[in-house]
C-alpha cells in the first residue's frame, strides 16, 4: 500500500492498489477506475484548486478527471494517454488543444491491473505495463481505441521474499527509447532479500520484448523513469524504505545507463545514499557499500517519486516553456504517509545540463538541487492532503501536464 492520507473512500479504493513508495505497507489488487469527466469541447476548463502554488509566470487548468490516473504519455497528434490503478489505460483526446479537447475514452483494457505504465515509441507503438506483464499495442496515428496488446515480456515471474515483512509493491513502471524498452518492477517487502531478480530492479529488454536482462538492481520502487530526449539515457527514481533514522534514506534520481557497470547497484535494503550502510536485517557479516551507487540526484526521505519528464530543449508548440526551463527534468511527488513532520506531495523542477543535475548533490541537504514548481498540497503538520501527484508529461504544444491519483485531476501548466 502507499503512503496514504486521510482521504473519501473511492480516493483510498484506488491509493490502496499502487504500491509505489518507499514508506508503504503491504498493498492489495487493483480496483478499476469508477469515472471520467471533462470540460465540454472547445470550452475554456476550470482552473485548478486555488490553494495550490504554482510557479511564478504559469497557470493551470483541470482538462480532464480520470478516478486512479497514474503514469501520462503525450502522443504526436496531441492526444494524452492515461495509466490507472485499475486494468483500462485512458486516452484524453486534443488535450493540448487551445481549449479544452474531448472526452476521456477507455484506449484499451488488458487482462490484469495495474495499467499504471504507458509509454511511446519512437517506432509508432504504445508500451504498457501491469504488475506482471509489459505490453505492446498496435497503434495507428489518431486511434482513439485499440484491442491489440500483445504480451512481450514478463516481470515478477517468482516468488515473494521469504522473509518479506508484507509490504509487495504490485506497480509495473515502462519507458522506451528508439532500441529498448526498461521496465521499473517494486519490490516485494519494504527491506528484504529478493529471490526472484525482477523484483527491486530495472529491466532492459528489445522493443519486442527479446532479451530481458537487468540493468539495475536493489531498487526498492523504482517506479518514476525518463528518457532523456537529448540524449537517450534511462534515468530512475527510487523510493526508500521505512523505519530508518527519521529523514533518512534520502529518495534518489539517477541514470543506471550512464554507469559503467552492466547491472547497477542501488544498494537497497542495506545500503544508502553516499554508500551508507544502514543494515536492517541485521546482517552478518554487514554488506559492504564501496560498491553500491551514490546517485546523481537526491530528494529529502519520503518524498515518493512517481513520474518524471524532461522539458525538451528544442520543444515547439504555442505553449513553450521558457529558456530556463529547457532540457530540464520534472518530477512528481506524491507525498508520504509518515507523520510528524510528513513531506507533503510536490511537483519537482530539476535544473540540468545534458545529463549533469545543475547542483551536485549535497549530503548533508536534499534540497538543493531542486526546486518547487507545484506545492500547496499541504504541510508538514499532518498527512491530509488535497491531491497526490503522479504521472507527468509534456504535450506537442509545450503544455505540462500531471496526473493526480488521489482526486482524479489531469492538470494542464501552460505560460502565463
Amino acid at each position: 500500500m502507499i503512503r496514504s492520507k486521510r482521504t473519501p473512500i473511492f480516493a483510498l479504493l484506488v491509493l490502496l492498489v499502487a504500491s509505489c513508495s518507499g514508506g508503504s505497507g503491504p498493498s492489495s489488487g487493483a480496483a478499476a477506475p469508477s469515472s471520467t469527466t471533462t470540460p465540454a469541447p472547445g470550452a475554456s476548463p476550470p482552473p485548478a484548486d486555488s490553494r495550490l502554488i504554482f510557479a511564478s509566470g504559469f497557470s493551470a487548468r483541470v482538462v480532464a478527471n480520470i478516478s486512479g490516473a497514474r503514469e501520462l504519455a503525450t502522443l504526436p497528434n496531441g492526444d494524452l494517454l492515461v495509466g490507472t490503478g485499475g486494468s483500462t489505460i485512458y486516452l484524453l483526446p486534443d488535450a493540448d488543444a487551445a481549449a479544452s479537447g474531448g472526452a476521456p475514452v477507455p484506449f484499451i483494457t488488458l487482462s490484469e491491473g495495474p495499467a499504471q505504465g504507458v509509454a511511446y515509441g519512437k517506432n509508432g507503438a504504445i508500451y504498457a505495463s501491469t504488475n506482471t506483464t509489459i505490453w505492446k499495442i498496435a497503434y495507428a496515428a489518431g486511434d482513439r481505441s485499440e484491442s491489440n496488446a500483445v504480451a512481450i515480456a514478463h516481470v515478477r515471474t517468482g516468488p515473494v521474499a521469504p522473509d518479506s515483512d508484507g509490504d509487495i509493491h504490485r506497480t509495473t513502471s515502462v519507458a522506451v527509447t528508439a532500441s529498448k524498452v526498461y521496465a521499473g518492477v517494486g519490490s516485494s517487502c519494504n527491506a528484504c532479500i529478493e529471490v526472484d531478480p525482477t523484483r527491486a530492479s530495472v529491466q532492459q529488454m528489445n522493443l519486442d520484448g527479446t532479451s530481458m536482462t537487468r540493468l539495475a538492481e536493489n531498487s526498492r520502487n523504482p517506479i518514476a523513469l525518463a528518457v532523456n530526449p537529448a540524449t537517450g539515457n534511462l534515468w530512475i527514481g527510487g523510493a526508500g524504505q521505512d523505519n530508518l533514522p527519521y529523514g533518512h534514506p534520502y529518495e534518489y534520481f539517477d541514470s543506471p545507463t550512464l554507469r559503467a557497470s552492466s547491472n547497477v547497484n542501488y544498494g537497497w535494503p542495506a545500503c544508502e545514499e553516499d554508500h551508507r550502510p544502514y543494515n536492517p536485517l541485521n546482517q552478518i557479516p554487514a554488506p559492504d557499500c564501496s560498491q553500491t551507487v551514490a546517485p546523481a540526484i537526491e530528494f529529502p526521505a519520503y518524498a515518493t517519486l512517481i513520474g518524471a519528464t524532461f522539458y525538451p530543449s528544442n520543444q515547439g508548440g504555442a505553449y513553450a516553456f521558457p529558456a530556463s526551463y529547457r532540457g530540464g527534468l520534472f518530477i512528481t511527488s506524491h507525498g508520504s504517509w509518515h507523520c510528524c513532520p510528513s513531506t507533503p506531495p510536490r511537483v519537482y523542477f530539476v535544473p540540468m545540463n545534458g545529463d549533469s543535475p545543475s547542483a551536485p548533490v549535497n549530503w548533508n541537504d536534499p534540497t538543493v538541487q531542486s526546486r518547487q514548481f507545484v506545492s500547496g498540497y499541504g504541510s508538514s503538520a499532518n498527512a491530509s492532503y488535497l491531491g497526490r501527484p503522479t504521472g507527468i508529461a509534456v504535450g506537442s504544444n509545450g503544455s505540462l501536464f500531471f496526473a493526480d491519483d488521489a482526486t482524479g485531476n489531469i492538470i494542464r501548466i501552460r505560460p502565463s
